[in-house]
């Protein structure tokens, strides 16, 4: 009687990132829910070639990671990332759904614990993202806590973000951040940024204000023997931000439309962002564009700074 094959992990990695893991280049993870569930195409593939673009002009590789038909990749051809980018009904991967893409052999987008997870099994070790998930507002009730803050906790990526999205309850999420022992690093300002916005009105429990210092604190993290990843904050540029106290205005329009039409779990998020988007008339997707754009060129100095850094 023969055992049964155990199965191997399906996963598949571009001529690209294949050759910059096989040289030892600085690599930037960065997830696909935004390019599925972002924005219509051929906006979504626009902006995914020109984030791309950024982190190879700061001298490393952009991995895009997605799940396309059970198989599992790291870094996506030009002909495959607009092939996702015209994909409908893609499911939205986290932590508890990853495995289950795979196994039925499902297309399916990263949100930040998916993309942190494959980005850790991948060896990449810096992510650049839009905005983490987080406690929502009401949570107290609803129960209602992003899978990405228990991933922060447990799995070590660098996340480049500009904050928790503004949707959230802030303070709750920077609360559970702390118990659960996410050190939060604010660039380069003093205050935590709000998504559209470069200032939440929470001062930031750290700030440091270079990609090499960054990459310092991480180092000395790995020293230390310390699991977990690390949330690295970076305010929208101020000519693209939208005011915290405009968009306050317009998010608790959003979230009574949300509550009036029941929306509930995975399905609130993508419905608020499509109302802010219609609310404020394209603005919120014009800074969105701009932060992530931003995020990858930060998350790209820090890959570089991390990679100079195992090599002295």
């Amino acid at each position: 009687m023969t055992k049964p094959t155990s199965p191997s992990l399906p996963i598949e990695y571009s001529d690209e990132v294949a050759a910059a893991k096989a040289r030892g280049a600085p690599l930037v993870a960065l997830e696909s829910t935004i390019i599925t569930h972002g924005m219509p195409y051929p906006g979504n593939l626009d902006m995914a070639r020109s984030v791309e673009a950024i982190i190879r002009d700061q001298g490393a590789v952009p991995a895009t990671i997605a799940v396309i038909h059970g198989v599992l990749h790291v870094g996506l051809d030009d002909r495959k990332l607009e092939a996702l980018a015209k994909t409908q009904g893609a499911m939205k991967l986290s932590r508890a759904d990853l495995a289950f893409a795979l196994a039925e052999r499902r297309t399916g987008a990263t949100t930040v614990a998916a993309t942190m997870i494959a980005a850790a099994r991948a060896g990449i070790s810096v992510f650049a993202t839009g905005g983490i998930g987080g406690v929502h507002r009401g949570a107290e009730l609803s129960f209602d806590i992003s899978a990405d803050l228990d991933e922060l906790a447990r799995t070590a990526v660098i996340v480049v973000c500009a904050g928790a999205k503004a949707i959230l309850d802030i303070p709750k999420t920077l609360e559970v951040l702390e118990t659960r022992g996410v050190p939060v690093v604010t660039y380069d300002s003093e205050t935590f940024p709000a998504f559209w916005s470069r200032d939440s009105g929470l001062k930031s429990p750290l700030m440091l204000n270079s990609p090499v210092a960054i990459a310092n604190f991480q180092r000395m993290r790995e020293l230390l023997g310390v699991e977990g990843g690390m949330l690295v904050a970076n305010p929208v540029p101020e000519e693209s931000e939208i005011p915290r106290e405009e968009m306050e205005i317009y998010i608790a329009r959003a979230l009574d439309n949300a509550a009036n039409d029941e929306v509930s779990g995975k399905a609130v998020t993508p419905y608020l962002l499509d109302n802010l988007y219609h609310m404020t008339e394209g603005r919120s997707l014009e800074t969105n564009i701009a932060l992530v754009e931003n995020n990858a060129r930060l998350a790209a100095e820090i890959a570089v700074a991390l990679a100079a850094s195992k090599t002295k």
